[in-house]
């Protein structure tokens, strides 16, 4: 990809997930192609914003998506949420992508050994208390797990549980109203991801 290339924002949601592809790879290999952002492209950037993809991720900080994608200011729109799980105000920050950003894909990604995700294990197989806001967050989470070996190895375990926790996200959002509308129309793709954290590769979800 040139960089005349990289100027023009993806058109489709395939063509915005190879960039996402490319991005990581560059990440993985240590090439990523934005230490710094040029005052110029940040006064451009003040006139408005054209994402071409909105990232739904944890609050984890060591899973900053713009460094993960190699991608440049004004590019992705991000929600980060411990445990990348949904609520109102998450539901209504992408109904607002949709609506107003029109980005053509949407992503849910989680990571491997998320913090989150392993409270909502311990609570769940282990009745593990926490306090009372972080119990409402591991709730969204808990749901997940139904389907999972509490037998299995904790590592495995885990591991299963991050994706099954991305995947519930993914159904949830293709089961609303808007969603279905808006796949029905072909104006957007929603995939779910994984992050690992100890080689920096994103995978996708089939």
């Amino acid at each position: 990809m040139t960089t005349d290339d990289k100027d023009l924002p993806p058109q489709t949601a395939d063509e915005a997930l190879a960039r996402l592809r490319a991005g990581n790879a560059r990440f993985v290999r240590g090439e990523a192609c934005f230490p710094t952002v040029q005052k110029e492209v940040l006064a451009d950037l003040s006139k408005g914003q054209q994402p071409y993809v909105t990232i739904l991720g944890c609050s984890d900080s060591r899973v900053p998506p713009e460094l993960v994608f190699d991608a440049g200011f004004g590019e992705l729109f991000v929600i980060r949420v411990a445990g990348n799980v949904l609520g109102p105000s998450i539901m209504g920050t992408l109904q607002y992508a949709a609506l107003h950003l029109h980005t053509p894909l949407f992503v849910v990604m989680g990571h491997e050994g998320c913090g989150a995700v392993k409270a909502a294990i311990a609570s769940r197989f282990d009745g593990s208390p926490q306090a009372g806001r972080i119990e409402i967050l591991l709730e969204q989470i808990i749901p997940a797990l139904d389907d999972l070996d509490s037998q299995a190895e904790p590592a495995d375990l885990l591991s299963a549980a991050v994706e099954a926790n991305v995947r519930r996200t993914v159904r949830e959002l293709l089961a609303t109203p808007e969603a279905q509308a808006h796949m029905g129309e072909g104006k957007f793709r929603l995939v779910g991801a994984i992050y690992d954290l100890e080689t920096g590769l994103v995978r996708f979800l089939d």
